[in-house]
């Protein structure tokens, strides 16, 4: 199994704590788990967009690899993983909490767009598109909720392990490296404003990708819940599976093994009986 992250902070809360990791749980079910990290940009890679991490970075690692893998991706890094098995076979493809229709964000569309365009000539400048940048737009989505959650902590117990459970997410989420401006610019411009994923307009290298085009077996982890992925922003894929939980708690929340991790295992070891190991 191959992990795709998003772009969009570090891949750490996919192996949070020993006690709280996917990844090693995967591990100790049988699957190899493989987790892409990303990197960190510099301004030379200013033009790297999406499209290009995916074409460059991430569809030659998996051609590199012995047999096709199963693919899963969270968040942008389930587009990604949709778009990467478009390109080159993969065993079947997964989507966490993933956007594909991004005109599903609805009302959230104007505030995100004129973020952008406060931010344009610094992130040009800069070569690269700021954390904080990014996080001004998550937060624009629900400020009240990022408000309350914040006015929560202020109650916790000093030290206990609620506490330092709630400051590591806080450290992963404000957490991470850049985007290049090549990818900040496509995800504003060409997704968030012009949908070319949701209405079948985005191609890589002159080739269509989206789920209409994938040749092996899909799922969708959907939640109904989520602010920073709305359930309207979901591929359609083969299959879909629906969650009552938010967009970081169905990885990491005490309810993400029997509602996330355990239903995703299934199913890989599902592709496993009918298309051999996934790796």
């Amino acid at each position: 199994m191959v992990f795709v992250p998003s772009l969009i902070n570090p891949p750490v809360v996919l192996d949070l704590s020993r006690g709280n990791s996917l990844m090693r749980w995967m591990a100790r079910q049988g699957v190899r788990p493989l987790l892409v990290d990303w990197g960190t940009p510099t301004p030379q890679d200013r033009n790297q967009d999406v499209a290009a991490h995916i074409e460059d970075m991430l569809v030659p690692m998996l051609r590199a690899l012995n047999q096709p893998p199963a693919l899963v991706g969270y968040c942008l890094g389930g587009t990604m993983a949709t778009a990467a098995a478009c390109l080159t076979p993969v065993a079947g493809v997964a989507s966490i909490a993933a956007p594909w229709h991004f005109d599903g964000y609805g009302d959230a569309l104007g505030p995100m767009s004129e973020l952008w365009d406060q931010s344009f000539e610094v992130c040009d400048a800069l070569g690269l598109v700021p954390m904080e940048v990014l996080q001004a737009g998550f937060w624009q989505l629900d400020p009240r909720r990022t408000i309350a959650k914040y006015e929560r902590f202020a109650r916790l117990k000093p030290g206990s392990a609620e506490a330092r459970s709630f400051v590591a997410l806080e450290d992963w989420a404000n957490a991470g490296a850049p985007l290049t401006f090549g990818a900040g610019r496509q995800l504003f411009d060409e997704f968030l404003s012009a949908d070319l994923p949701g209405r079948g307009k985005w191609q890589i290298g002159g080739k269509p990708v989206g789920p209409e085009h994938l040749d092996c077996p899909s799922i969708g982890f959907v939640s109904l819940t989520d602010r920073i992925v709305p359930a309207a922003t979901a591929a359609r894929l083969g299959d879909r599976h629906d969650l009552n939980m938010g967009h970081v708690g169905m990885i990491v929340g005490g309810r993400a093994r029997p509602q996330l991790w355990e239903p995703l295992a299934h199913w890989l070891r599902m592709l496993r009986r009918t298309r051999g190991p996934a790796r």
